[in-house]
């Protein structure tokens, strides 16, 4: 009869775990979470001190009561759930639920799933480390704190269904103004000039850029440049100097939580959400031809950089031995960004170096695969040496003018032999080995190019993630959840790879500005995350944090259900008569935004799509332009006699013609800016009359 009993989180851990340990071991899942706060109740006893409620998850009682039963039996119980926050709460639960006695259990934890790691666990078993469990606890009290106290706001005043979070709200706002940025932001004209010059003896010509005369000349205007090709006109050009130098680039480190999901939303296209679910997959083990089922990365939710001296040092034998000595770095390089690392953690890495991704590609769906290998890549990578360049930097004078031209190549390629990102594989220039100084050149001709300055980049999921994790919002588990939030409730749409804002997320986030600042306040959340991180350390009470932050949290409930009575959305009458029964249609609001539909449901169901009038006409045909919005909710501005006219523009157009060129003129915040890119006129809009 087993007399030991181990749990873990998730049944896909089981098997592997089994066959490490034995038949005196019994190993059972969890499934996640047993227990949490009930959905039909607020779950906090507020007049009690803010003691928690805590209900059997709905579906998990026979699982609880399988795991009681195989508890009875057990001499002692291992709680070998994930080895973060999350998990030391899920064991805790599972101590509360069980109901042995507290001397029989014990919580053992393994980064990786492996046979040395799982077996050395068991020897290492601890106590409950209550601090870890207070942090989640807390976390989950104050995100319970703001979904039950806000979204109810939401469905009176917007539409059922909608839901505010603590961390999604933010991150909401976070797109939102991005997207403010981007429609305010107004072009501004800049000009650079190229140089094609003869070498003598070389039939490749010689490509340099205007630099400008003793320091860097912006040339902003078509008539400035003019000048500049006037002075251009007879001079005589020389090389002015040759510089050869050395440059190097180091090795990256190897991968965190939130480095991972940029660098495979980058390099394979994955999203966030696809990321961590392959990511747990190779976690929690791959069945290995003749070698059974086994984890080939180690743990996938972590913001350290560390690695243990064990994986490092196999690192470099296998680096020593495959690639030579010269390619080992000198030494472990770790994260400067250390005020938040979970050091009982490491870096994502395979769980065996010599596991390579050529070895296991018939083990591995495709995605797998590509997932592995570059989490293979960038730990072997990060082992290694530095690459080195050897880099040639021109200058070369005309007149009163400076034009330069540089170029480097590889001369060691150290950690570039397995690891190259976009910008390490873009082909640089090639210099001739006979440039020297004082050569003269010819000059074949001179290429003056106008550009416009680009406003700031949509939010991808990546650049998303990086901007959370630089603002110390969320942690390392949180990312994919609360983007995956944000697109499902469709206040965010995702289109290629950009993230744009929907109506209903600009509903959402005016709201969440005017009655709950401090909710969407970037700095406010990151304090609570340095609070919850206090907690974990132990230096605060979880209960301090709860007790200081509820009672703001409900005066601004209180104001908001006052004040928001003005922000009551009516449904709103137009003069659009319902062609079924002859009732004036109504605007209301759906999953997509705003639509219009007939007063007499449910009788009369009919619906049809709600376009704004904006008081403009068509720049090409004169009809109306009205507001619309893209299959993914993303607003733009068309004519209303589309298809027979295509005109469309993501910026509102205003009825006012550019005094210059005539074309029609767009709104970009509070001034109105010519449509047609080259012209560049910009004034002032009048402001509005209240």
């Amino acid at each position: 009869m087993s007399k030991y009993l181990v749990i873990v989180e998730s049944p896909a851990k089981v098997k592997t775990i089994k066959k490490f340990l034995g038949s005196n071991y019994e190993v059972e899942a969890s499934n996640g979470h047993v227990r949490d706060f009930p959905k039909s109740q607020f779950g906090i006893d507020v007049e009690n001190d803010f003691e928690p409620k805590y209900i059997t998850i709905r579906g998990k009682g026979e699982l609880l009561a399988k795991l009681r039963k195989a508890a009875k039996k057990a001499d002692k119980i291992y709680l070998a759930t994930d080895p973060d926050r999350e998990g030391e709460a899920i064991s805790w639960h599972l101590m509360q639920a069980l109901k042995e006695d507290p001397k029989k259990m014990h919580r053992i934890t393994f980064n990786e799933i492996t046979k040395t790691a799982v077996k050395s666990s068991i020897k290492q078993a601890r106590d409950l480390n209550m601090d870890l469990v207070d942090a989640q606890q807390t976390r989950r009290m104050l995100d319970r704190m703001v979904g039950y106290t806000i979204s109810p706001l939401l469905w009176a005043k917007v539409k059922r269904g909608l839901s505010a979070g603590r961390v999604q709200s933010v991150a909401l706002r976070i797109i939102c103004d991005r997207e403010e940025e981007i429609n305010s932001f107004i072009p501004e004209e800049y000009w650079s000039l190229e140089g094609e010059f003869k070498v003598e003896g070389e039939r490749k010509p010689l490509v340099a850029k205007f630099y400008g005369a003793d320091k860097k000349i912006e040339i902003h205007t078509k008539e400035e440049m003019d000048q500049i090709l006037k002075n251009l006109e007879n001079a005589e050009f020389e090389i002015a100097e040759v510089k050869k130098g050395e440059r190097i680039k180091n090795a990256p480190l190897p991968f965190t939580t939130s480095t991972l999901q940029q660098e495979a939303s980058k390099t394979l296209n994955f999203s966030t959400q696809k990321t961590m679910r392959l990511a747990q997959q190779l976690y929690e083990g791959i069945d290995i031809k003749g070698q059974g089922t086994v984890g080939i990365i180690s743990y996938l939710r972590t913001d350290s950089t560390r690695i243990s001296e064990e994986a490092d040092t196999a690192a470099r034998a296998y680096i020593s031995e495959q690639f030579g000595e010269p390619y080992l770095s000198a030494a472990e390089k770790t994260s400067k960004n250390s005020q938040k690392i979970q050091d009982a953690h490491e870096a994502i890495r395979p769980t065996d170096i010599s596991r390579t991704p050529a070895l296991l590609k018939e083990s591995l769906s495709r995605d797998q695969f590509r997932l592995y290998q570059l989490i293979w890549k960038r730990f072997a990578a990060s082992r290694m040496a530095p690459a080195r360049y050897e880099t040639t930097s021109v200058k070369i004078h005309g007149g009163d003018y400076v034009f330069t031209v540089s170029a480097s190549k590889v001369i060691f390629d150290g950690f570039l032999s397995v690891y190259t990102d976009e910008e390490d594989s873009k082909k640089g220039n090639v210099l001739s080995q006979s440039l020297e100084k004082g050569m003269k050149l010819k000059l074949n001709t001179l290429k003056p190019e106008q550009h416009f300055t680009q406003p700031p980049a949509h939010y991808t999921e990546a650049s998303l993630v990086k901007t959370m994790e630089e603002l110390g919002i969320g942690r390392p588990s949180t990312y994919a959840p609360t983007i995956t939030t944000i697109i499902s409730r469709r206040y965010v749409s995702k289109e290629q790879k950009n993230l744009y804002v929907t109506e209903l997320g600009e509903v959402v986030n005016n709201i969440m500005k005017q009655a709950f600042p401090s909710i969407v306040d970037v700095n406010f959340t990151a304090t609570m995350e340095g609070l919850l991180d206090c907690v974990e350390a132990g230096t605060v009470q979880w209960k301090t944090v709860v007790r200081n932050f509820y009672p703001d949290l409900k005066n601004d409930v209180d104001a908001a259900e006052k004040e928001l009575e003005k922000v009551d959305i009516q449904d709103e009458v137009t003069d659009v008569i319902c062609e079924n029964c002859g009732r004036n249609m109504v605007i209301k609001y759906g999953p997509h935004g705003r639509f219009l539909a007939c007063p007499g449901f449910p009788e009369c169901k009919n619906t049809k799509p709600y376009y704004e009038k904006i008081g403009v006409a068509c720049p090409k045909c004169g009809k109306e332009i009205v507001l619309k919005k893209t299959k993914k909710g993303r607003k733009y501005y068309g004519c209303e006699n589309n298809p027979e006219c295509d005109f469309m523009s993501w910026q509102k157009p205003s009825d006012k013609k550019c005094p210059v060129c005539g074309s029609y003129m767009i709104e970009k915040g509070n001034k109105l800016v010519c449509s047609q890119e080259t012209c560049g006129y910009v004034e002032q809009k009048a402001k509005e009359e209240k």
